[in-house]
């Protein structure tokens, strides 16, 4: 059972990362021991976060080797607000692209455009990557940012 602390109640957390339609930023170790942080789409349910990626990405690769991962999800915009926590992950086969043809709805609204036909075509082979939290950590700066919730590309005049 992962720890909750932060801002936010755990019920509040997890509503925000089921309804929260931001990638989940992931960061892992590479073989060698560097640091790599890439951006994937996810889906929150049971008290993990499930991705989906090309079979041959080499975020599997370095997960298959070391696990042990830190991730946040969070809005780019103000007022700031997200979670951000460490956990584990492991790579299962997405044989039927199940979880990638959720992703696209959840996402992009359904499987009816060209990325979606794309991606589920063809030969490609996805995996699922299950992301299960150690501990999170909720933070809200909604009150604090209330005169800045400006969107960018706002004139700020």
């Amino acid at each position: 059972m992962p720890t909750w602390t932060g801002a936010w109640s755990n019920a509040e957390a997890e509503t925000y990362l089921r309804e929260a339609t931001v990638p989940i930023r992931l960061a892992c170790r590479t073989p060698p021991g560097g640091l790599w942080m890439l951006s994937l789409w996810y889906v929150y349910r049971d008290g993990s976060f499930h991705c989906a990626t090309r079979a041959d990405a080499d975020v599997v690769r370095y997960l298959e080797a070391d696990p042990e991962i830190a991730f946040e999800v969070s809005e780019d915009e103000p007022p700031y607000r997200g979670v951000r926590g460490d956990g584990t992950a492991s790579i299962a086969p997405d044989e039927d692209k199940a979880l990638l043809a959720e992703l696209l709805k959840r996402y992009l609204g359904g499987t009816d455009n060209r990325t979606a036909r794309r991606l589920l075509g063809g030969d490609r082979e996805e995996v699922r990557i299950r992301i299960d939290p150690g501990r999170l950590y909720t933070w809200d700066f909604t009150e604090q940012m209330s005169d800045v919730e400006q969107k960018s590309g706002s004139d700020p005049d």
